[in-house]
């Protein structure tokens, strides 16, 4: 259930990186908006292919400074073309398109009264600041705690305190977007006000191909109306390298995703025979071309949700969807009466109940400025940030009460898999050693022990194309291969402790409370 959840979550993910990238290289180059569709998906699917989760990680690194140095560049560059920051602050609240100006009856166009408040009012306002808070906190724990992308980064550390280091420097990087994105965004606004802020569906669709709203296209303005020739380039590379990071972040989750927790589960039952390696591989490759086609025939739904507005949209999505994941993770880490059919049962309960609304706001889309709001009170008067507050509690309610209704776990199931009893030393008669080292039905080269102890490796003819598909791939079936592997697996049996030095986890601790200061300090600066 929760691979299904995660794949649809991937699934979208993937519709609003390739239009995001997209809609930069349409506006960089002026092609049209499929074709650079098809480019960036053919750059990112050659990362992702041939090289898995280790190219991932190491472009992602890469890509990471790359992007700060360029974002950091365009804030301070259009910062002074504005005035510096107080000055902003005056522009943008006049920054209002030509065409609303010569339409005395139209309401359409103006800035919002609350645009540089960050906790805004708690029932008018698009960001109400109680369901930001108690609504986006379930999304904020999915995502950090359970989503597959984190946990599949965390879970490549070489120790518990590196996880947690990896998780604190990125939550300082978190801090960033508000600064070398929201700004700027706003600063695009004010130098280019009646594409950015158009105030009708014909203007809109003129300028940006969307009927809803062009605030989609106020970064990539920016970068190529602002910066030098040169420069552009730059840019253009630092958001390709951005949207291409979670592109390839997303496949290699969605292979993993689906070859382990669906595909070797559905050939087990019911054909009695655990999958190879090499077809978990061509099946994972399989279905990210699946997913990648779905992404793209839904982006015109992607147009037209929340006035056209990818942040909005992704909130409403995350809001749908994470809120039962977080609800049964905290459930299982902090009660251990929680069992296996509690997590089910709220896990389809919130399942179903988010999906159901999903297909609502589908149905009946939020409107933009000068539309009629035909949408039913469900999604009309209750905000989508509430409703993940709402799914979070029912989801939890759910799995206390079918947990209470039904058998608790066997005793020695919750040891070291709780909060309250993650440093047990009782053994658990699941520990055991772990089984030998198989090579799941791979055809592997026979090898042979020579007087010396020595092991030579008699290799089978494998033609060129097999050859070069293993190569494009990153598979190696041979005995330096499976040595290597063996490697691994031995690493993991070292690591998995939570034993940590006392000097990392003071150190770790004042970062941590350090990180929510800060982050309380800006919701306040940012606010009053």
């Amino acid at each position: 259930m929760h691979a299904t959840r995660s794949n649809i979550f991937c699934l979208l993910f993937i519709q609003i990186d390739i239009y995001s990238g997209a809609l930069f290289i349409q506006q960089a180059l002026g092609w049209n908006i499929y074709v650079s569709i098809i480019a960036l998906l053919g750059i990112t699917a050659l990362c992702t292919v041939t090289g898995g989760l280790a190219a991932v990680m190491l472009t992602d690194t890469l890509q990471f400074f790359i992007m700060i140095c360029g974002a950091t560049a365009v804030m301070i560059l259009s910062l002074k073309e504005v005035g510096g920051y107080e000055n902003l602050k005056i522009e943008y609240m006049k920054a209002i398109p030509n065409e609303t100006l010569n339409s005395p009856n139209s309401t359409c166009g103006y800035p919002r009264e609350d645009a540089w408040q960050m906790l805004r009012d708690p029932w008018n306002s698009d960001i109400p600041w109680i369901g930001f808070l108690l609504g986006k906190t379930p999304a904020s724990i999915w995502y950090w705690c359970a989503d597959q992308m984190m946990v599949q980064r965390v879970l490549a550390a070489k120790s518990l305190s590196h996880a947690q280091g990896g998780c604190l420097f990125a939550s300082y990087i978190k801090l960033l977007p508000l600064f070398i994105m929201v700004i700027p965004g706003m600063v695009s606004r004010v130098l280019y006000t009646d594409e950015v802020a158009c105030a009708s569906a014909e203007t809109c669709m003129e300028i940006c191909g969307s009927s809803t709203g062009c605030s989609n296209i106020a970064y990539p303005k920016l970068v190529l109306g602002l910066l030098p020739a040169g420069f552009r380039g730059i840019m253009l590379a630092v958001m390709l390298a951005a949207l291409m990071s979670d592109l390839t972040s997303i496949f290699n989750s969605t292979s993993t995703l689906f070859t382990i927790d669906i595909w070797k589960v559905f050939r087990i039952r019911c054909f009695k025979k655990e999958p190879s390696i090499r077809e978990l591989m061509i099946v994972g490759r399989f279905i990210v071309i699946v997913m990648v086609v779905i992404s793209v025939l839904l982006i015109p739904v992607l147009k037209d949700m929340q006035s056209g507005q990818i942040f909005f949209y992704l909130q409403e999505i995350g809001s749908y969807l994470a809120p039962p994941i977080a609800a049964v993770y905290l459930v299982a880490v902090l009660w251990p009466r929680g069992n296996e059919k509690g997590a089910f049962w709220s896990l389809m309960a919130g399942f179903v109940t988010g999906i159901i609304r999903m297909i609502l706001d589908w149905t009946w889309r939020s409107p933009p400025c000068w539309g009629e709001d035909h949408r039913p009170a469900i999604t009309a008067k209750v905000h989508y940030m509430y409703f993940a507050l709402i799914l979070f509690v029912v989801t939890v309610l759910v799995n206390i009460i079918v947990s209470l209704l039904t058998e608790p776990p066997e005793q020695f199931q919750v040891i070291r898999t709780t909060y309250w009893t993650r440093y047990s030393t009782v053994k658990r008669p699941d520990d055991g050693e772990p089984p030998p080292y198989e090579e799941d039905g791979i055809e592997l080269e026979n090898t042979e022990s020579l007087s010396n102890g020595a092991v030579v490796e008699i290799r089978k003819e494998v033609s060129c194309c097999k050859k070069g598909y293993n190569w494009f791939c990153g598979f190696d079936d041979s005995v330096k291969g499976r040595l290597e592997n063996q490697k691994y697996e031995d690493r993991l049996k070292k690591i998995n402790t939570l034993k940590q030095d006392k000097r990392a986890k003071i150190f770790l601790n004042i970062n941590l409370v350090v990180i929510l200061g800060v982050a309380t300090f800006c919701y306040i600066f940012f606010s009053v």
